[in-house]
């Protein structure tokens, strides 16, 4: 299990720290793994509620036709 440290701009992180974003497109340069952790670095807001929060990757698709090659859709959960 790794932990990558994200960096996201503050219009997403309002959306995943409510909840209703619980996805990431991101490429796919660190050889992500379900079950490794994502912390988030919210930029330009360093104060940010959702930095410094652990979330899960539960599923990932990539290898699909919709997303530009080398991407991959992440499926996050928040740790407890």
């Amino acid at each position: 299990m790794t932990t990558h440290r994200l960096k996201i701009h503050e219009q997403y992180a309002d959306a995943v720290l409510n909840g209703t974003k619980t996805f990431e497109i991101r490429k796919n340069d660190r050889g992500y793994r379900v079950g490794d952790k994502i912390v988030f670095v919210v930029y330009p807001r360093p104060q940010h509620p959702l930095n410094g929060a652990t979330f899960r990757i539960n599923y990932i698709l990539d290898d699909f036709e919709g997303l530009a090659q080398k991407y991959v859709a992440l499926a996050i959960s928040k740790e407890d």
